[in-house]
């Protein structure tokens, strides 16, 4: 254990699975007292004892972080139960999916409300704990709001709005050395993408329009957060942390067509 979280209590939304269980767990490894919140009791009350089985310090409460009154609950949860809050992890999201001449308006409310009004509930509660103290808050996106992808209209236009309203928070979270950030994953194991991935042939395109040719970890995206959650990035706010295996500097397919050529034919040569 290299304990770059050592003395830092951490909120983690989203905790008892993916990308949230995954950093809760890294989390405690590198020392720090982690809270666990989620909308589901059993993955997270069974995260936390995993954890603590492995020797962290770790806690949960039950949250549904749609809801601007649980959130600001869990944080007084935390402060209750440690004494302090550090670092929040806004991971937790819930979206809807659908051609846009079909989209209801209740499900474009839904996908704002499951993902860029949590981050604004979620930071808002972070801030108001963290004043006087500093800290740093992380805030998950999505290369869905970055680039365009038809039946996500919804969904990356909230997580387009989390970029920019993390860059605003970033700039009146400066004079309190409050530090806001995203992180952007691209693909990655996870329930959902288990659900999704119906086939082996779905797998192995996904992965081939990925340049690094895979589908990412949870694990990977957990040790980008960490950094932002770390000391180590003590200078850095109101910017975005991409992990997508290069998904999002490619312009077309044509490009990962070119580079597997190539890689090939060096291989040869």
């Amino acid at each position: 254990m290299s304990a770059r979280l050592q003395n830092k209590v951490a909120l983690i939304s989203g905790a008892g699975t993916g990308i949230g269980a995954a950093t809760a767990q890294l989390f405690a490894t590198e020392g720090a007292r982690v809270m666990l919140c989620g909308r589901r009791r059993e993955p997270i009350e069974a995260m936390a004892a995993l954890i603590r089985e492995q020797g962290g310090e770790a806690d949960w409460v039950q949250t549904d972080v749609t809801d601007e009154q649980a959130i600001e609950r869990a944080v007084s949860r935390t402060l209750e139960r440690f004494g302090q809050l550090d670092v929040m992890v806004n991971n937790a999201v819930n979206y809807t999916w659908g051609p846009l001449a079909q989209l209801s308006t209740e499900d474009w409310h839904k996908s704002l409300r499951g993902s860029l009004d949590v981050a604004f509930f979620g930071t808002r509660a972070a801030f108001r704990a963290m004043q006087g103290r500093g800290g740093s808050i992380i805030n998950m996106g999505s290369v869905v709001g970055l680039l365009g992808s038809p039946g996500l209209s919804a969904y990356g236009a909230a997580k387009a709005g989390v970029v920019n309203f993390s860059r605003a928070a970033a700039l009146e979270g400066a004079p309190d050395n409050i530090r806001v950030n995203v992180v952007i994953p691209g693909v990655v194991w996870s329930e959902g993408t288990r659900e999704a991935m119906r086939s082996e042939q779905m797998i192995a395109g996904t992965a081939r329009a990925v340049p690094l040719r895979r589908i990412g970890e949870p694990g990977e995206v957990a040790n980008a957060i960490l950094f932002l959650a770390s000391n180590e990035s003590s200078y850095i706010t109101g910017q975005q942390l991409v992990v997508d295996g290069g998904k999002t500097c490619e312009l077309n397919v044509g490009a990962s067509d070119y580079t597997s050529q190539t890689s090939s034919k060096l291989r040869q040569e």
